[in-house]
């Protein structure tokens, strides 16, 4: 009586979920072998583009229970699943994510996550173990959505999905650990091991998605790192032939995954070799992560920038502060010297909460985590003082004597720290390359991946951890916006960046374990990555172009921003509405006008917006002199239209300074004192005016000697002079003649001749290189003075190079010393020709002199006739 009960209740459970079917089954639509690959998280589900590894939300809480064995039916268009609750239970999804439950009598109660339907449409399940179960799924059948089977393995295998593939038939699947691609009968059973993954070895995922596409390629999804990878032709192993694998896309990670998708669709893959995105992933040839490898495309790994050169702007403030920083490196022949730097040895107290209960930066720092060679010590001291850090350390990770890694860590005292890698980098050359989320302690952080300016790629994490419960735990927060951190707290902030993306799971998630190990995490405060992104960009006269990237197909944008105009101007607030059209990639140009900076937000109103900071190379002063007293800085905006030849170094300055020593402008040719090569000018032109000798100083990275650095001098007055400098005019203590290959800044220097307090003022402007040649004249050119016709009959010409815009006298004496004749004339800078008449001059021979204030020349003799 007991079982008939039973067995009422349960045909009663079923009799109603079928209704329930019936009243939404009209709205359902399948998907009829959508292209698309679809990841479920929970009862969430995420479209995917497998080129690119984007994704984005499509439908969420689309059943109460979580599901997993999800799967594409070809038989009928429609995705499958498991329901974790109610147990039992599968789950049919349309294309709209309406969903129809099927109580399964004969499941058992563990969950079942493995999971793929043939051809013909029989559904394949499996939990842990050996025992999988089929279920009918073929709507032609008088069975459908029935129990078919329990079926058994030949070989207990620890796999979290498998997939059929259309070109044999078989289910494939990647072994969590030994990193096996097995291919299963899934009628008979039978486990056949095909081999070591090659770009698997030594990696311990779950594989919690796979997908096939019409060729056979197989994709596997780590869980942890979210990165896509690809076996291709997997019909073609044999088991003793060689597996060809590679790196595809990086994509979300999840602590719950599971992949469905059409196995006949194709996948777009890219031509390594033929400048073409072919892919429609935004990324040409080796920039695809494809592409590793292939042709002449290296293997993704590469050395990273190091700690001692990190925490760089994320604003205004700091873009000025990080200047002066760099500016004083350069100028102090700072070079930081890895081969130096301090080993860290890891101790018997390494990660052992410490007896007193108190911890510095260096307890929270990994070692021998990535099997490094060593750990060498970066600190980058100077950022005390300039930035809101209060402590600070970092070390990189070497091998083979190249930093790999890199871990910057910062305590804080009012708020998260000012500066994160992947907000300024994109408008300074760098390129976003995707931007998703890394697992650990099943919590999603996000990663970002980042394609350096030299061609190097980084990826990226960030996190930080407060003190809370009386100081007994901590609790971790890592978001993409600055503002979504709580304000006015102690943070322990973590930079942590890597060549590798299994380096940077393996650093982040130990940093997260030496948090722990001295205060217990509590809490995490997580954020989700932006769906919408600028990939790259750049200012150009006037213009923000950017690179749009829409992996959830918005319609517009907000373009939220603060623009500085010069360094010492406040900012303006701007605001627009960027369209989108829902096209994966756009290329935007934004008219700013003339900026020194611009800090800015772009979001849909709905995912997580992107945050950005750009700063032109900046202008700053030199006033550290002790005698010195800056009473005037201004730096504005210029409206100079630049020759096509020419390369502007933008807005003009003004400095006036009481000094006894000296005081000086530089500017920066790029934000970061990188060097940039203007090897292809050939001059340097400026509009100037102020009081006396001007040095003018090119800083080169490949010169350690502030001293040793070519230099050149004019001279201003209280006009302003147009000047065209030959690059031959710059000369070094070296004696070597100048290659500007490598030029980092320009320094302009005004110094006290007498050790005494004088004002000293310049007024640059219209500052930029030029590819026009212009002439360069020796001391001897300087000095020389000739005259034709000599003898002098009607007239003659005086030839003469001015190194000024001056006003200048010709005086003609006698040969007593009389002058008999006297010309003013305005000399502009470069040769000049100041015509003499005969007039009343008699027969005779003269003597010639012009007088300048700033050359003297030489006297010539003339005859005249």
């Amino acid at each position: 009586m007991k079982k008939i009960t039973n067995y009422l209740a349960k045909y009663l459970i079923y009799s109603l979920l079928l209704l329930s079917s019936c009243a939404v089954f009209s709205q359902e639509e399948p998907f009829s072998c959508d292209y698309n690959a679809y990841l479920f998280q929970f009862n969430d589900v995420y479209s995917i583009d497998l080129a690119s590894g984007n994704s984005y939300l499509v439908a969420s809480d689309i059943t109460s229970g979580n599901i997993n064995a999800a799967a594409y039916n070809p038989a009928d268009g429609y995705i499958w699943g498991y329901l974790n609750a109610p147990s039992k239970t599968i789950v049919r999804i349309g294309k709209n994510f309406t969903t129809t439950s099927f109580y399964i009598a004969e499941l058992p109660g563990s969950n079942q996550y493995v999971g793929d339907v043939s051809a013909s449409g029989s559904y394949y399940l499996k939990g842990g173990g050996t025992t999988y179960y089929k279920i009918d799924l073929n709507p032609n059948s008088n069975k459908y959505t029935e129990y078919i089977s329990t079926e058994t393995l030949s070989k207990n295998i620890s796999v979290h999905d498998w997939a059929f593939n259309a070109n044999d038939g078989y289910l494939y699947t990647v072994e969590k650990g030994s990193n096996l691609l097995y291919r299963i009968d899934a009628t008979t059973g039978t486990v056949t091991s095909l081999g070591i993954v090659p770009i698997l070895s030594g990696l311990n995922y779950t594989y919690g998605a796979v997908y096939f596409d019409a060729s056979g390629n197989f994709y596997v999804s780590a869980n942890e790192t979210g990165t896509i990878y690809i076996i291709t032709n997997v019909q073609n192993y044999t088991g003793s032939n060689m597996i060809n694998s590679n790196l595809f896309a990086f994509g979300p990670s999840s602590s719950s995954n599971d992949g469905a998708r059409c196995p006949t669709a194709p996948v777009p893959q890219e031509d390594c070799t033929n400048g073409i995105d072919d892919d429609g992933d935004g990324l040409i040839d080796c920039d695809d992560p494809s592409c590793s490898g292939y042709a002449s495309c290296p293997i993704i790994v590469a050395p990273v920038s190091g700690g001692n050169e990190g925490g760089l702007e994320s604003n205004n403030r700091l873009a000025d502060q990080i200047n002066k920083r760099n500016f004083n490196r350069a100028k102090n022949n700072y070079q930081f010297d890895k081969s130096k730097a301090k080993r860290l040895v890891k101790s018997n107290k390494y990660a052992l909460r410490n007896s007193n209960s108190s911890f510095i930066l260096a307890d929270f720092v990994p070692l021998t985590t990535i099997n490094e060679d060593y750990v060498i010590e970066t600190t980058p001291t100077d950022l005390l003082g300039i930035t809101n850090a209060t402590d600070v350390y970092s070390v990189d990770y070497m091998i083979n004597n190249i930093s790999v890694a890199s871990i910057l860590a910062l305590k804080t005292e009012n708020g998260v720290y000012e500066h994160t890698k992947y907000i300024c980098d994109r408008l300074l050359g760098a390129e976003l390359i995707s931007v998703s989320t890394i697992e650990i302690n099943d919590q999603s952080f996000i990663k970002s991946i980042i394609k350096n300016a030299d061609g190097t790629t980084e990826f990226v994490l960030s996190l930080s951890a407060k003190e809370i419960n009386n100081d007994t735990n901590f609790a971790i927060e890592s978001h993409w916006n600055l503002d979504q951190y709580e304000s006015n707290v102690t943070f322990y902030n973590f930079q942590i960046w890597s060549n590798s993306l299994d380096d940077l799971y393996k650093l982040g998630s130990e940093v997260v374990s030496l948090l722990d190990t001295q205060r217990p995490i509590t809490s995490y405060n997580n954020s989700t990555p932006p769906t919408v992104f600028v990939r790259k960009g750049k200012y150009t006269n006037g213009k923000l172009e950017l690179q749009v990237i829409n992996s959830n197909g918005s319609n517009t944008v907000t373009f939220d921003a603060g623009i500085r105009t010069s360094e010492t101007n406040s900012i303006q607030n701007v605001s627009s509405t960027i369209n989108l059209a829902q096209n994966y990639i756009t290329e935007i140009e934004l008219n700013t006008g003339n900026l020194f900076d611009v800090g800015f937000r772009i979001g849909d109103g709905i995912a997580t917006p992107d945050d950005l900071f750009m700063s032109d190379g900046p202008w700053g002063i030199d006033d550290s002199a002790p005698g010195t007293t800056v009473t005037n800085y201004t730096v504005s905006a210029n409206n100079t239209i630049y020759d096509i030849n020419e390369f502007p170094i933008e807005r003009n300055v003004v400095l006036k300074a009481t000094t006894n020593e000296y005081v000086a402008a530089y500017r920066a040719i790029t934000p970061r004192f990188k060097a940039v090569d203007l090897s292809d000018y050939n001059s340097f032109k400026l509009s100037a005016k102020g009081t006396g000798t001007l040095d003018i100083r090119f800083v080169k990275s490949s010169i350690d000697s502030w001293e040793n650095q070519f230099k050149t001098t004019i001279q201003l007055t209280n006009e302003m002079q147009d000047f065209a400098i030959p690059f031959k005019a710059f000369t070094s203590l070296t004696g070597e003649e100048l290659l500007l290959n490598d030029i980092k800044t320009i320094v302009f220097t005004m110094v006290s001749e007498n050790g005494t307090n004088e004002t000293k003022e310049m007024n640059l402007q219209a500052v930029r290189f030029s590819k026009k040649v212009t002439k360069y004249y020796n001391e001897s050119d300087l000095n020389d003075v000739s005259i034709y016709p000599n003898p002098m009959s009607s007239n003659a010409t005086f030839n003469f190079v001015a190194l000024n815009n001056e006003e200048v006298t010709l005086y003609i004496y006698n040969q007593l010393g009389k002058v008999v004749k006297e010309i003013l004339f305005n000399a502009k800078y470069g040769p000049n020709e100041v015509l003499l008449e005969k007039e009343n001059i008699s027969s005779g021979i003269y003597f010639c002199k012009i007088v300048s204030q700033f050359n003297n020349y030489k006297s010539v003799k003339l005859v005249v006739k």
